[in-house]
């Protein structure tokens, strides 16, 4: 495969400047020439060179005009610049590297001194592209995987929790509900000193993904118990609330596929093993109090707790909402997290919005 000739573009308003460089470059490079600041603009903006020789005084527009202008237009601004001229103070050659000249060659022109320059800078920005380009794949490869491990999750998490909607007496509906409200509750109280080590925006997300499979436990657990429609004998709660042990042994097993003890699944891990953990340690099945429990099965014990109130079981009617904040209110500081709580009350009309444009079919 033939090379293609890297383009020089050479600026200088004196033709016999620009002939002589045109000499020396023609047998190794495609050479363009302008005579002035305005038309090497023009020609490098239709079409960018390679490397671009500039003279410095030029009338109408001077050197260093004519490489800000290059500088400025983020199209040209990689184009490694020399300049050519008869100017050899140190103040001078200053300020053309300041204004992102890379070299400065003083006439008259020497050839080899000339050509030796111009073929380091080609190799150079050849290098700097190959290594813009390389960068810019592996960006793009990165998140390339990411989605594809983020998607790869959503899968898992979704696999898991639609095993555990069908043997459940709760619905889809019931899982979206919840997620949507530990949502609210993580998105408010993500600033709170109390909360704000825990509650980002990485930890969020992975406990709204999280959250559908809280009850994955109740798949061992007999539909004679699930569906029952009157109040559980004292065996069959004991039953129940083996639920969140199972579960969580269940994602514990999952996450010893991935070989990873600190997996996606962290959060599923302990929204389900202890959303049913109180504030004042009645909770089931470690009796943990206070911050003892898991942020995240603070989140969700309130938000369970509340679809359940809102919603119709095989056992109970539906509470109205305000029935629902009353009681949550009560049972601040002894079911749930006060500053969870307070975060409720606050945002009690978001929770009622979501129960009633998610509300169950039945």
């Amino acid at each position: 495969m033939k090379n293609v000739k890297s383009v020089i573009l050479v600026v200088d308003d004196v033709p016999d400047n620009l002939t002589l460089a045109s000499a020396l470059l023609k047998d190794l490079y495609k050479v363009k020439v302008a005579t002035n600041g305005i038309k090497a603009l023009s020609i490098a903006d239709a079409d960018p060179p390679d490397l671009i020789l500039l003279d410095v005084m030029m009338p109408e527009m001077d050197g260093y005009e004519t490489c800000r202008r290059l500088k400025s237009n983020p199209q040209l601004t990689n184009i490694p610049i020399i300049f050519l001229t008869a100017k050899g103070d140190a103040k001078d050659e200053e300020q053309g590297f300041k204004l992102g000249a890379v070299d400065y060659i003083v006439k008259p022109l020497t050839p080899s001194l000339l050509l030796a320059r111009v073929k380091t800078h080609l190799a150079l920005k050849s290098a700097q592209d190959s290594l813009k380009d390389r960068n810019s794949y592996l960006e793009s490869e990165i998140s390339r995987r990411i989605e594809e491990i983020n998607i790869l999750q959503e899968v898992a998490i979704t696999a898991m929790a639609s095993l555990a909607e069908t043997r459940d007496n709760e619905t889809s509906s019931h899982i979206q509900r919840t997620s949507l409200y530990v949502k609210e509750l993580a998105q408010h109280l993500r600033n709170h000193p109390a909360f704000i080590d825990t509650l980002s925006p990485e930890n969020i997300y992975l406990m709204i993904k999280s959250t559908p499979l809280h009850d994955i436990g109740k798949m061992a657990i007999p539909d004679m118990i699930l569906w029952k429609p009157a109040k559980l004998t004292k065996e069959e709660f004991e039953l129940v609330k083996k639920h969140p042990v199972i579960g969580r042994d269940a994602i514990i097993r999952a996450e010893a596929l991935l070989k990873s003890p600190d997996s996606f699944l962290r959060f599923a891990k302990e929204m389900a093993y202890f959303h049913h953990e109180k504030w004042n340690g009645s909770g089931y099945p470690e009796g943990l109090s206070g911050e003892q429990i898991p942020v995240s099965a603070r989140l969700l014990a309130l938000a369970d707790v509340y679809d359940a109130l809102i919603s119709r079981r095989v056992y109970k009617d539906p509470f109205p909402h305000t029935k629902a904040i009353s009681i949550i209110e009560a049972e601040s500081g002894k079911h749930f997290d006060p500053a969870v709580a307070e975060a409720f009350l606050a945002l009690n009309e978001r929770f009622r919005v979501i129960a009633e444009t998610y509300q169950d079919v039945l």
